[in-house]
């Protein structure tokens, strides 16, 4: 059986997090601020990783911690949805990433260890793409509606089209492919900083989707698929109110899992829709968000494999 969302999630605890350089000439929601040292900014962030994990496991939400490792160095680590996804018939899928310090956090102890666990059928390595400089950032790039075998995807230098409709077609998925924009023009470097799906509904900036073609097509298949379509405004976007996962917790409960700032963007109203669906769990990621140009929904790699016997 097919799920949309996943009761366990693979986090992993940063050793050294900080301001990549090399991600930040397509990212525009990373800012670097001279005014804290790089110790500083580690320490701010492993706190805000520990409150979101205590936060979790409190709801009852499984959460598998890993250590980075300390070297080689990788500022991004935290954000390990980038570089991993797994499926419930037991394929894991590693991918390519644009930038050549994020291709150091591919780990196959990871994947060792998970296989501990749980059964891994095959492995997928995307990452030979890299020679030819075409990238796929997992789930960052992509937003999978699982039970309906439809990804979701806006045109950047981070997300390959051809790729991307590779990747489609050997996991038997439709894509939805359009091009999406900040509010200064700039192409959108990920798919999941404007969009994310649950299970009844999703939530989207359609402004950011420039074509009214594209937009028509995106609602349409959401709509299709029985998605109340939340609509987000591109200032909530900025505060990132579109990078948001749902998972479910060891009784079957659902939860939208967000930062406080992507929470105290929200509307009433569009808080009132969403809790029509599922639960909010929020927690507190501004250094994370500030420095790393990624949210919530950027720290959780859901893990769909079949549990071992």
């Amino acid at each position: 059986m097919v799920f949309q969302i996943s009761d366990t999630l693979l986090m992993v605890r940063p050793a050294h997090f900080g301001f990549n350089e090399e991600t930040a000439a397509s990212n525009a929601f990373q800012t670097k601020n001279s005014l804290l040292s790089n110790e500083e900014i580690s320490r701010l962030a492993l706190a805000e990783f520990d409150a979101f994990v205590e936060k979790l496991r409190a709801a009852g939400i499984r959460v598998l911690v890993v250590e980075d490792t300390p070297s080689p160095l990788k500022t991004d680590a935290v954000f390990p949805n980038n570089w991993i996804t797994t499926h419930s018939d037991g394929v894991v899928v590693t991918y390519p990433m644009y930038s050549p310090m994020r291709r150091l956090e591919r780990r196959r102890d990871i994947i060792d260890q998970l296989s501990e666990t749980f059964v891994v059928t095959n492995w997928l390595r995307l990452e030979q793409h890299e020679s030819e400089q075409v990238y796929l950032e997992g789930t960052g790039s992509m937003i999978l509606d699982r039970t309906n075998h439809i990804v979701y995807a806006c045109r950047s230098v981070r997300t390959d089209e051809q790729l991307l409709r590779e990747f489609a077609d050997g996991m038997r998925y439709r894509t939805v492919v359009f091009d999406a924009v900040d509010p200064a023009g700039m192409p959108i470097y990920h798919t999941n900083v404007m969009m994310a799906i649950a299970d009844t509904f999703a939530i989207v900036c359609l402004d950011s989707i420039t074509h009214e073609t594209e937009r028509q097509e995106v609602i349409r298949s959401l709509e299709s698929t029985d998605k109340e379509v939340i609509p987000i405004s591109y200032d909530q976007m900025m505060h990132y109110a579109g990078n948001m996962l749902q998972v479910r917790n060891d009784q079957g409960a659902s939860f939208l899992v967000m930062s406080q700032q992507a929470y105290q963007s929200l509307l009433p109203a569009q808080l009132e829709a969403i809790q029509h669906h599922s639960q909010i769990l929020y927690s507190d990621l501004q250094t994370i968000e500030k420095y790393g140009g990624g949210s919530a929904r950027c720290m959780l790699a859901e893990i769909f494999l079949p549990t071992r016997e």
